[in-house]
């Protein structure tokens, strides 16, 4: 499987915007938006297999709202991130043409549906009605769910790579807020006092959970994980960034960071025993929900490394059409409800971070964030990179491929010796789903 190249893939969806623009209105059933004295749907049933998150809960309150617009009857399934990749894959084995719509997290397993054909193309619904307003995603958003110039999902919900930190800390030191990874480092070695009970660094450990923190380090030093069908672990600008993060971790970071997924970092910065912390944007809440002060944390870009800032920036949550679903335009009525302007905005009220461009430049758009994120996760989008992780079918074999590079360099083995074993196995991993 070929993926395009970012401005190939977000040309090619332009193109398509503006030819089809003109030409897909009379198109039968494209126009889902329905003027209020008709509802050409009613009567209509769907199913709707949603993930338990913050979104979900936003679109289930308002789904009466929906379907008394629409006429539409909704089966709307909450399910846990498990019972939900379960349950699909499945029902897509199989050939059922249940669910109608469903949430997916594109960078685990868009590539798989892709394959596998389970994904309905969506450029020209996407297209269809100027009031949608299909250019107000992100190009990065779009890119985390378009696969060889097929939009196969539409962006929920984003997340972003940046550098939380704790404003006292670096006060009392007098140090300045690190814009590269060598000043970071730098930082990170001053406020290092766990003998008080602080220690200068924190992220992800846990082998598969770490690789997509891991990615914006290798990124920033110029390297990948993959180029095109080609393994790059063992690049020397790959190395580089993982032998930084295994450094921070191994150096500065607390004893048991082996056994850190998100939510054990999230919760020692939190309880003010951290005084760097990087991870996706979209936990900020955890962070003050959990005992320290909101005036104690800073937010700051991803630091830059030889190839300057690249954090990632991708779709964390994306909404698609099953291919064999019998009431597809039913579906994208749906979708278009559920990612137009009007959910997003009420989802962003509560913090959660959206893909619609517009709605970081809107007053109500931006309440739900705290004023000092706002710029860096403005900031982050344009330059992100649209993945953090490895675009392939076998996503769980691949992290654990990576991820092993890194507690290799924990318990004292040579990085660049690890990251050549590990390309080798990567390699086959890809050769394995030509």
């Amino acid at each position: 499987m070929k993926v395009a190249g970012r401005f190939c893939k977000v040309l090619w969806i332009v193109v398509m915007m503006v030819s089809a623009a003109g030409c897909m209105a009379g198109r039968n059933g494209a126009d889902s938006r329905m003027s209020e004295s008709e509802r050409p749907f009613d009567n209509v049933r769907i199913t709707a297999y949603m993930a338990k998150n913050p979104v979900a809960d936003i679109l289930r309150a308002h789904l009466p709202e929906f379907e008394k617009e629409t006429g539409i009857k909704v089966d709307f399934q909450a399910l846990t991130n498990e019972q939900l990749s379960q349950k699909m894959f499945v029902q897509m084995t199989v050939g059922s043409e249940s669910p109608d719509v469903f949430m997916i997290r594109p960078l685990e397993e868009l590539s798989l549906y892709e394959n596998n054909g389970w994904l309905t193309p969506l450029e020209s619904y996407a297209v269809s009605d100027p009031r949608y307003d299909f250019a107000d995603f992100s190009s990065t958003a779009l890119e985390s769910v378009t696969v060889d110039g097929k939009l196969l999902a539409v962006p929920l919900s984003t997340e972003q790579q940046i550098l939380f930190y704790r404003k006292d800390l670096l006060e009392n030191k007098e140090i300045e807020v690190p814009q590269t990874l060598d000043e970071l480092e730098a930082a990170v070695r001053q406020v290092h006092v766990p003998e008080r009970g602080v220690y200068g660094f924190v992220a992800r450990g846990q082998r598969s959970a770490l690789v997509t923190q891991l990615s914006s380090f290798v990124y920033s030093e110029g390297g990948n994980f993959t180029n095109e069908d080609q393994a790059v672990l063992n690049s020397k600008e790959a190395v580089k960034g993982i032998e930084r993060y295994v450094r921070l971790l191994g150096k500065y970071g607390p004893p048991d960071a082996l056994n850190y997924s998100w939510t054990q970092s999230a919760d020692l910065f939190a309880q003010g025993k951290a005084a760097f912390f990087t991870d996706a944007s979209a936990i900020y809440p955890m962070l003050t929900q959990s005992g320290l002060a909101k005036e104690k944390i800073g937010y700051a870009l991803f630091p830059a490394g030889d190839a300057g800032r690249k954090p990632y920036s991708t779709t964390a949550w994306a909404i698609g059409i099953n291919a064999k679903s019998a009431r597809k335009d039913a579906a994208w009525a749906f979708i278009e409800w559920a990612s137009g302007r009007d959910m997003v905005l009420q989802a962003q009220k509560i913090g959660n971070p959206g893909a619609r461009g517009s709605l970081w430049h809107d007053k109500e758009g931006i309440s739900g964030f705290p004023e000092e994120l706002i710029p860096v996760i403005n900031e982050s989008i344009p330059i992100g990179m649209s993945y953090d992780r490895p675009k392939v079918i076998h996503v769980k074999e691949a992290r654990d491929i990576i991820g092993g590079i890194v507690v290799k360099g924990l318990i004292g083995e040579d990085v660049g010796v690890a990251a050549e074993s590990a390309n080798v196995q990567l390699q086959e991993l890809i050769d394995s789903e030509k």
